[in-house]
């Protein structure tokens, strides 16, 4: 498999709970450098961009609220089939449903709040990326 990134965020209901150094230990567990790492506070205008995908969906204002209410933690992560194996880490988005050790199992409180997101393809993730992260700012 080849090295490629990923995007990552903590949500704000893990970052609340004071969770993202144990989030980390679990990405960096399973063989994923954190390459790129900021807390921020999303804006209501940064959120309906990043979820546009889901602008039609019934949850789309509950989302953005919910990702707005907090801190969160975005991230740029690097190994080998980085999206794929992130997205095993990470666990089912139900977290009754994840696999034993994952970080929606053993973090996440409901399937809204769900402690992580991550990219679904590579293309995704740089576009993803490109919306929090300078090239810069990722040191690899």
């Amino acid at each position: 498999m080849a090295v490629e990134r990923t995007f990552s965020i903590i949500k704000p209901d893990a970052t609340a709970r004071n969770l993202t150094g144990a989030v980390n230990a679990l990405i960096e567990k399973a063989g994923l450098r954190i390459v790129a790492q900021k807390r921020i506070r999303m804006t209501r205008e940064h959120a309906e961009t990043f979820y546009a995908v889901h602008k039609a969906r019934p949850f789309f204002g509950e989302l953005v609220d919910f990702m707005i209410s907090g801190p969160v933690v975005v991230q740029v992560l690097e190994g080998e089939g980085a999206v794929l194996r992130y997205r095993d880490v990470m666990g089912a988005t139900d977290p009754s449903k994840a696999a034993e050790g994952t970080i929606r199992k053993v973090h996440a409180r409901s399937i809204g709040e769900n402690s992580v997101h991550g990219s679904d393809a590579p293309e995704t993730a740089a576009i993803e990326i490109a919306q929090f992260f300078s090239g810069n700012e990722i040191v690899g």
